[in-house]
């Protein structure tokens, strides 16, 4: 197994977990160069806000999307639209990468911006 399949393996047991629960998840994906999130509802069909560091209003304030600062902003940003929508409780779904580094700055950035996991 790859390490790409053992991701892929952790996020199906963690999102079947979630959906079990029937919460409202923070979906987390990273790449290379952007971090992304997102507020999905209970059902999974609709996405209720999302952040991502190729927001125009990110962009020109970072030097670089993939570092760990990039991602705090991102969870602030999330945190901030999910008030907005009226949400204050999800799970977090961190699409089975490693809590650590940029996934860790981002869930402790959206947790000091008021959103409970």
């Amino acid at each position: 197994m790859n390490k790409h399949m053992a991701r892929l393996r952790r996020t199906r047991k963690t999102r079947s977990r979630i959906a079990s629960l029937g919460m409202v998840r923070l979906c987390v994906y990273r790449t290379n160069v952007h971090i992304y999130a997102q507020i999905i509802s209970e059902d999974g069909n609709e996405v209720l806000a999302s952040a991502s560091t190729l927001e125009k209003e990110v962009r020109g304030n970072l030097k670089s999307g993939s570092n760990i600062e990039a991602a705090a902003i991102i969870g602030k940003r999330i945190a901030e639209k999910a008030k907005l929508v009226g949400i204050e409780k999800v799970a977090f779904d961190r699409s089975g990468f490693q809590y650590h580094g940029r996934i860790k700055a981002l869930a402790e950035a959206a947790r000091g911006s008021g959103l409970s996991f």
